[in-house]
């Protein structure tokens, strides 16, 4: 499961693919067509310029951009700075559960975060976003 934070991000990042030609976007405007609190978001642009996910620009004619292109950023990358999916605690409580010594669902949960991190390096913005905008 995704934080509040994460979910937040990829609005933002898929309403830029979307309007990719139209870019830099202002963050309010991000923020007003996503539904994410412009507070929040703001924060959440930062991180991902920080991150070199988007470049921001200044000023009047200012706004958000991707770094490269939607069709090159992978959902891992926009995600990455609010989730840490390098740690893997057992979701079951079991204080001791690792590959060397497993709970009785630890293989089974191991594939379910594979399969999560696969996707996520195997997806771009761009194909959620194709997908969104057909929705």
């Amino acid at each position: 499961m995704l934080s509040k934070t994460s979910e937040y991000a990829l609005r933002a990042v898929i309403y830029l693919a979307q309007f990719e030609d139209d870019c830099p976007i202002p963050g309010r405007v991000i923020a007003s067509e996503t539904g994410v609190p412009a507070k929040y978001l703001s924060k959440i642009l930062g991180d991902l310029v920080r991150a070199e996910v988007l470049v921001s620009s200044p000023g009047k004619t200012g706004g958000f951009q991707f770094m490269t292109s939607s069709a090159e950023t992978r959902l891992l990358k926009v995600l990455a700075p609010f989730e840490q999916f390098e740690l893997r605690r057992c979701p079951f409580g079991n204080k001791a559960c690792s590959d060397i010594d497993p709970c009785l669902a630890h293989n089974q949960w191991k594939n379910v975060v594979e399969a999560e991190l696969r996707f996520m390096s195997d997806t771009t913005v761009l194909d959620i976003a194709v997908k969104a905008n057909n929705a």
